[in-house]
């Protein structure tokens, strides 16, 4: 059996899907529970391309204690330094070094001739390697560049001191036959004495990531890259948790293992879509809502004789099971703790003393307490402290000619209150409506969708929303959670309406 790498881009790649911004804090939760389920490198983010990115760089690199933390950086000298002082206290620091290769690239984007970007890859590669043991290149656009070319910038960049050799499939181009041929191709011909890692990197453009890794794996890679839940720009990346449970349930065909912890998939998978707004789809393989349901009568028939008839992977496999140690409103803060420790989060004091009343309102509200309202609640708690605006109250009232009306109340500050009313044609719209008057501006609302966190007629509602600046067309999400779908709509829409409003700011 051949060991695979997974190599995690969701704080950097993924986070350039459309409307999605981590803060700090989040992104040190995410890293936590992504080193949890088993990755073995993190790609934390491009620490010269924001103050926040290199804060956040920085703090993943002193939280993670087993995962290898890597840091963009493109063929210049200032951000190479840059990800060297954002790593330099990492357990285990690697950079990722990138420059395109195609001639579309080249000529167009870089305006360099080839002879020019031979040069800067070694000169880069190698100043590099005088400040990380591990150093990654990528040719960016691979996937479109000629062949004997590509084969140049890798073999440069072997020369100059990567041992990590990424081909990005960068606008999901190619197919599972070519880019299984491409690796083959760089792998026989490259010349090294030292061991050299080759990496996968696709974009779900054209619906074949998934299969594209797959495929660079069977010809010779050994570290896939990708994002949890497949989240990245226009169609997303590799999604990572199905990479791991192909490999798994086909070990047969591929003979290869990785570290991935499995039952740690689909809380990792929901850890996600809560902070990055991005919903998960029902029909999403290995952690859509509709992975293990069946809806056939035959197929029903056949799970009930044995559930292998129809069923490839068992939902416990994922982490979709039932809660081993159920909470309710007389546990006592002891097995609050503990269970919250099972689930990866460390509190101080002052902390458990918040996050237990947070807990203790809610056991109130329902009769047991699942680890997916646990998380939830963490994850609402965390984006409030973030946050400059809290929700306060809203109150709903019928308007005579059909129209709802609403009066909502916010926090705005330290200590400011703010409070406005508004009709719209429902309750919804009334809502958001107020919420404008307050916030005073009036983003474009894109998508609205809310889903159940567990069944039964005590789940919270969780509603993802999405506004867009009509102006920059950029997006920005929001996540609310309550029982209340009205009060979780106002929760997701003033979260997706102060990064609107952050955003403006920093725009004047």
């Amino acid at each position: 059996m051949k060991n695979i790498q997974f190599f995690d881009t969701t704080l950097r790649d993924g986070e350039q899907t459309p409307g999605v911004n981590f803060n700090t804090k989040e992104k040190v939760q995410i890293a936590l529970q992504l080193e949890k389920w088993g990755i073995d490198t993190i790609e934390a983010g491009f620490p010269i391309a924001s103050e926040g990115d290199f804060e956040a760089v920085q703090a993943i690199a002193g939280a993670a204690k087993r995962m290898t933390v890597a840091g963009l950086a493109r063929c210049q000298t200032k951000d190479i330094d840059r990800a060297y002082e954002a790593l330099k206290d990492a357990v285990h620091p690697q950079i990722h070094i990138f420059l395109a290769t195609s001639p579309i690239h080249m000529e167009y984007k870089l305006k360099m001739t080839p002879k020019e970007v031979i040069a800067s890859i070694g000169e880069h590669v190698s100043y590099a390697k005088t400040k990380f043991e591990k150093v990654q290149f990528s040719p960016e656009d691979a996937t479109r560049t000629e062949k004997d070319f590509l084969l140049k910038a890798v073999q440069t960049a072997i020369d100059a001191g990567a041992t990590i050799i990424n081909i990005p499939d960068t606008v999901g181009y190619s197919n599972p036959t070519e880019y299984g041929q491409l690796f083959s191709y760089l792998i026989e011909n490259i010349e090294s004495e030292q061991e050299i890692i080759f990496s996968s990197h696709c974009h779900d453009d054209l619906g074949m990531a998934t299969a594209n890794a797959l495929a660079a794996i069977e010809n010779g890679a050994r570290r896939v890259e990708g994002t949890v839940n497949g989240i990245g720009e226009r169609a997303g990346n590799t999604a990572l948790e199905e990479v791991a449970l192909a490999l798994y349930i086909r070990k047969d065909f591929y003979q290869a293992e990785s570290n991935i912890v499995f039952n740690e998939t689909k809380r990792t998978s929901d850890l996600v879509s809560r902070l990055s707004g991005v919903a998960v789809p029902r029909n999403k393989a290995i952690i859509g809502a509709n992975a293990y349901a069946h809806e056939s009568g035959i197929h029903q028939d056949g799970v009930l004789k044995n559930p292998d008839t129809y069923e490839i992977i068992t939902p416990s496999l994922v982490g979709v099971n039932t809660n081993s140690l159920p909470l309710g409103k007389l546990s006592g803060r002891h097995a609050f703790a503990t269970k919250m420790e099972e689930l990866g989060y460390q509190f101080t004091e002052d902390e458990l003393k918040t996050a237990f009343k947070s807990f203790k309102a809610l056991a109130d509200k329902k009769k047991q307490v699942t680890d997916e309202d646990l998380i939830a609640l963490m994850v609402g708690q965390t984006q409030e402290l973030e946050e400059c605006c809290h929700l306060e109250r809203v109150q709903l009232q019928y308007v005579s000619d059909g129209s709802q009306g609403a009066i909502v109340s916010m926090k705005t500050g330290e200590t400011e209150t703010k409070m406005e009313s508004a009709i719209g044609s429902g309750s919804i719209q009334a809502i958001y409506n107020s919420i404008d008057k307050i916030m005073e501006q009036k983003p474009e609302l894109k998508q609205y969708s809310i889903k159940a966190i567990t069944g039964g007629e005590d789940a919270q509602a969780e509603v993802y929303v999405t506004v867009q600046d009509s102006r920059t067309k950029k997006q920005f999400n929001g996540t609310g959670i309550d029982f209340d779908v009205l009060q979780a709509s106002a929760k997701a829409y003033v979260q997706a309406s102060e990064r609107f409003k952050r955003e403006m700011e920093q725009m004047k």
